[in-house]
């Protein structure tokens, strides 16, 4: 058994606050559970989340032989990425920022004991 199955996305233009509220609905469930969890919910973040989640299951499934049914998200968690930082003109000649900020989002699996 290794140290888990993972996969990384990148650049999610997502902020990491919003998607760690899809994330905390996910951990600790079995995989298949946690990808028909991630069907159904409405967030813009559960699509990422979602490709993220199924491609770590793949990586274990082609590069180790492990069967899907076994798995389990053990780690799930979604980090800060890039903030572009864009702007415009405000009243009274002030500067509104606007911060498009985006996130990385983790996924380790591993095997369920039995």
């Amino acid at each position: 058994m290794t140290d888990g199955y993972r996969a990384v996305a990148k650049n999610i233009s997502i902020s990491a606050q919003k998607v760690r509220l899809v994330v905390d609905l996910v951990r600790g469930k079995p995989v298949l559970e946690a990808l028909d969890t991630l069907k159904f919910v409405p967030n813009a973040s559960a699509k990422p989340i979602y490709k993220v989640v199924r491609s770590a299951m793949i990586n274990a499934e082609e590069n180790f032989g492990v069967s899907r049914n076994n798995l389990m998200v053990d780690t799930i968690f979604a980090d800060e990425s890039r903030t572009l930082r864009r702007g415009r003109a405000g009243a009274r000649g002030r500067y509104k920022p606007w911060l498009r900020r985006s996130s990385h989002i983790t996924v380790v699996l591993k095997e369920r004991d039995r």
